[in-house]
């Protein structure tokens, strides 16, 4: 796992990293109603950060790293990798996505101890199939079968 304060001055890797945007308004108030019953305490994903992996050992390497990490609150973990999964809900989709809080002395100066961030850890052919178009049939999906 990779620390920012490890690579602040690194710039020469910043073009690796998938910078997050937060979740658009239209998008949140879709799945508010779809998923969360109107319930505003379950919406925690409006900052997602996905980090790409070349093999399963280091995304479970990272996986421990979070884990050991003291400052990292995990409030939940998705494992879409597992057997037990059913892929089709995602159509095919697969990553593990885990919610967690930072809880340190910044964070607690700046009130957002609480704020849930989603880390999305995905093997890179799933991600290269994550294209723009690819996530948008998704969605196209996905509304067909809430309709």
């Amino acid at each position: 796992m990779v620390r920012w304060a490890n690579i602040i001055h690194r710039k020469d890797i910043w073009g690796e990293i998938k910078w997050p945007t937060v979740k658009r308004a239209e998008r949140t108030l879709e799945k508010l109603k779809r998923t969360y019953g109107n319930d505003v305490s379950c919406l925690v994903d409006l900052a997602r950060y996905s980090i790409v992996f070349e093999t399963v050992e280091d995304l479970a390497d990272c996986v421990r790293s979070i884990h050991k990490d003291e400052e990292m609150i995990i409030d939940k973990i998705k494992n879409r990798y597992s057997r037990k999964y059913d892929s089709g809900v995602s159509f095919g989709y697969r990553d593990i996505a885990i919610n967690v809080r930072v809880f340190n002395d910044l964070t607690e100066q700046y009130g957002c101890q609480n704020h849930v961030c989603e880390l999305q850890l995905i093997l890179r052919k799933f991600a290269e199939v994550k294209t723009d178009s690819g996530h948008r049939r998704y969605v196209h999906l996905r509304n067909m079968q809430c309709a």
